[in-house]
């Protein structure tokens, strides 16, 4: 029997399906459709899969959410809510999931960057965009990417011409507000770099106030050759929201991809990361702190395949969990067969600030391939009790100096950010989510 937020969905799908943008094009419908025949048929995923091992959704199906609120998507935003030190380019402003014009910045864009969003490519021209979304659903087992394959209407569509360099930060924000009741939102975002072109984009989750809304979104990102892209996310949903993502990128040959996380805010968030490196001397760095605390559910996977010759990947991911948080992180690294020369390193530690919280970390390492340098590691523990006494005895108070080993801790995936301003912005509000963090920020 399908669970009570399966079936809202199906309930109000005819609705939604016929109002969103690109509705009436016949291959837009039929995939539509198709995606979420499947989502209703198999419905979420349970303990059984193994992927879901270590989130349940029991509370998840067990809520129905009404998808999509025009009221609350114009509700009145502060622009100080989601403005960042050292970001002052190109903005893409949505508000649960729908374009807001008011609040973006999209005059004068760079030569070479094409940006809007994907409401309005669906509407005035989708037929380029139709190899991008008909991937949405291609996992038989991921519940969230059929449905946001189903009922995404909008998102953004950035384009970077080939050579073109684009030093302004690119900004796309996700805003989360009040409303009266609990709502679902899907976005879908498409981002290509050409040969030789490079692009620095920063994605920021923000919520606004109280609210457990439900958010999916999913981004395909593709690098050709020799493109290079530094990709900066950081997570400050509200502390009830739920927040799906799923993040596709492939790298062409001798591209370059440079990803920092921050995931620091909402009730249950997965943010899945899936990275192809299929052309030869294909590059990727992850970094990434996730911080859960109160009774927050964090899960972040991994999964990086090196299919091309001389390839590498690097990942380096930090978690604390305190109080009754739960973090999970998932890093696996595939060299396929014909993957000769890889080099791929996986790095996750993670400290417990309490004896109720918990880390479950699962590094996975496969290798089909000759001449491949790989490390793997992952732990779990507490502060370095020398270490404390250490600053206990040059007078630290035991807060001030738990705090202060934590941030270190955690800034060392933060540190070779290149825009300082962003850098110690995001250092602060690392600082701001540990205990006693008010006093170090």
């Amino acid at each position: 029997m399908a669970s009570p937020f399966v079936e809202a969905q199906a309930e109000r799908a005819p609705d939604v399906l016929a109002r969103l943008p690109g509705a009436g094009l016949p291959w837009l419908d039929a995939l539509r459709r198709e995606q979420l025949e499947a989502f209703v048929r198999e419905g979420l995923p349970g303990a059984r899969n193994e992927a879901w091992k270590y989130t349940a959704l029991r509370a998840l199906e067990r809520r129905a959410f009404l998808t999509g609120d025009a009221e609350a998507a114009a509700r009145a935003v502060d622009i100080s809510d989601f403005v960042l030190p050292g970001v002052d380019g190109p903005r893409l402003v949505f508000v649960h999931g729908v374009f807001r014009a008011d609040l973006s910045s999209l005059d004068a864009l760079p030569e070479g960057l094409r940006l809007h969003p994907l409401s309005q490519a669906l509407v005035e021209d989708a037929e380029p965009l139709r190899f991008f979304l008909s991937r949405g659903g291609e996992q038989a087992a991921d519940a969230f990417t059929r449905l946001n394959a189903a009922l995404a209407g909008d998102g953004m569509v950035l384009r970077v011409a080939q050579g073109a360099r684009i030093d302004a930060p690119v900004h796309l924000v996700q805003i989360g507000t009040p409303a009266d009741e609990d709502l679902a939102w899907h976005a879908r975002n498409i981002v290509e770099l050409g040969e030789d072109a490079s692009l620095t984009l920063i994605e920021h989750h923000v919520g606004t106030g109280p609210h457990k809304h439900l958010g999916t979104q999913v981004s395909d990102i593709v690098l050709h050759a020799r493109a290079k892209l530094a990709w900066i996310g950081l997570q400050e949903a509200a502390d009830g929201a739920l927040l799906m993502r799923r993040d596709r990128v492939r790298l062409d040959a001798n591209a370059h991809a440079r990803v920092h996380a921050l995931e620091l805010g909402g009730s249950l968030v997965r943010r899945e990361l899936d990275a192809e490196l299929r052309g030869e001397g294909a590059r990727l760095d992850t970094r990434g702190v996730f911080l859960p605390g109160g009774r927050q559910h964090l899960d972040t996977r991994l999964d990086i395949r090196h299919v091309a010759k001389h390839t590498a990947s690097d990942a380096l991911w930090r978690g604390v969990a305190d109080q009754r948080g739960r973090g999970v992180f998932h890093g696996a690294i595939t060299v396929a067969e014909g993957a000769d020369g890889a080099d791929a390193a996986l790095s996750n530690k993670n400290l417990l600030l309490s004896p109720h919280a918990e880390i479950d970390t699962q590094p996975v390492l496969e290798i089909y391939a000759d001449e491949v340098m790989a490390a793997h590691g992952a732990t779990v523990g507490q502060l370095d009790e020398r270490a404390l006494f250490y600053l206990r005895s040059r007078g630290l108070p035991a807060v001030a100096a738990r705090t202060l080993l934590t941030l270190a801790f955690c800034r060392a995936a933060l540190d070779d950010l290149d825009n300082e301003a962003l850098r110690e912005h995001l250092g602060e509000r690392l600082a701001e989510r540990l205990p006693g963090g008010e006093t170090a920020a």
